[in-house]
């Protein structure tokens, strides 16, 4: 008999690699998407929208519920990032409309009704800031306790930042958000804790030109799918499938922004990795941690802070990743993704 789905809350910011994340849980059969959160972080939070709704419609997806979330974090201006992600967060690609239309409830109404619909079934993966996933603290403090399991995408705990010299994007978006979140699933047992996958293990999932390469090929796309930092900014993918082209189209933009921070021709695929946490927790090794998220400082505001040993006299409120295997995550992720695409032609 087969394992029963994996019942998913997904709150994401998308953004490149949030879209190959959305991806590959479309293309995980063990997954079972309830519904996917839209929030403001890499773009604001209607672009953000309209591109999970148009991954779907590219993808000849479920009418999976899109809810519209925040538009602005908890307490600070927001910030976007469109020289990382692009003018509408998905690099050089621009996808097809959908016509598919946003939820009517939003993403905060969506997160407590699901749990409470599905108490102890509910995993939930959040890829973007977590200013959804506060308000909907808020609105249902039992929440934590109603999840299976949260994943986060967020911190940077013995590494250094990618937006300030000690802080990661969805944290340092809305540190607020992040804070309440954390102190929200103090005193949870073993197994109950969320799992962060901070940049510490992120930034060894270095997405390359070959990865892309073989995507395309498991996918049975012709012309071979090759992306080269001469390309210049105008070219586009003329590669046959259509999920590969916008895909590959996306991630070239990507890469060009690491080369451009001296870091390669290469993507840091942070969100897909949380993904296949989400789905499989044993694909990275864990430790506990009692982690807080500095408000205050001049230069630190947004750091997450991890206490290891017991400093604090607080019990672990987080498993954070720590090690892990890149090649079998590419072979799974190139695996999976590849055949999705396939499928769909």
């Amino acid at each position: 008999m087969s394992a029963p789905a994996q019942r998913l809350i997904v709150d994401v910011d998308t953004g490149i690699d949030d879209s190959l994340a959305l991806l590959y849980l479309l293309a995980s059969p063990e997954a079972e998407i309830l519904g996917i959160a839209s929030t403001a972080g890499n773009v604001p939070v209607e672009q953000v929208a309209a591109n999970n709704l148009n991954w779907l419609g590219l993808c000849r997806a479920p009418d999976i519920e899109v809810a519209l979330g925040a538009r602005v974090p908890l307490d600070c201006p927001l910030r976007t990032t469109e020289d990382t992600h692009g003018p509408q967060g998905i690099g050089y690609a621009v996808l097809p409309d959908s016509g598919r239309s946003v939820s009517g409830r939003d993403a905060t109404t969506m997160w407590v009704e699901l749990v409470r619909e599905h108490p102890g079934e509910v995993t939930g993966l959040v890829t973007g800031p977590l200013t959804n996933l506060a308000l909907a603290i808020r609105a249902e403090p039992e929440l934590p306790r109603l999840l299976h399991r949260l994943v986060v995408m967020g911190g940077a705990y013995n590494h250094p930042g990618n937006t300030t010299p000690t802080t990661e994007w969805n944290v340092s978006v809305d540190p607020e958000a992040a804070k309440e979140v954390f102190d929200a699933f103090s005193g949870l047992p073993e197994g109950r804790r969320p799992i962060l996958c901070g940049l510490d293990i992120t930034e060894t999932i270095e997405m390359t030109p070959d990865h892309v390469r073989r995507l395309a090929e498991a996918a049975g796309s012709v012309p071979a799918e090759v992306i080269s930092p001469e390309d210049a900014p105008h070219i586009r993918s003329r590669t046959s499938n259509p999920v590969i082209r916008h895909l590959s189209d996306a991630i070239r933009f990507y890469m060009d922004f690491h080369r451009s921070h001296n870091q390669g021709f290469i993507a840091h695929m942070h969100d897909p990795f949380a993904a296949a946490v989400a789905l499989n927790p044993d694909l990275a090794r864990t430790r506990p941690a009692t982690v807080d998220v500095e408000l205050h400082g001049t230069l630190t505001r947004g750091t997450t802070v991890a206490d290891w040993v017991g400093h604090w006299n607080r019990e672990p409120n987080a498993d954070i990743a720590v090690s892990t295997d890149p090649a079998t995550f590419f072979d799974d992720l190139i695996d999976r993704v590849g055949r999705y695409a396939k499928s769909i032609g």
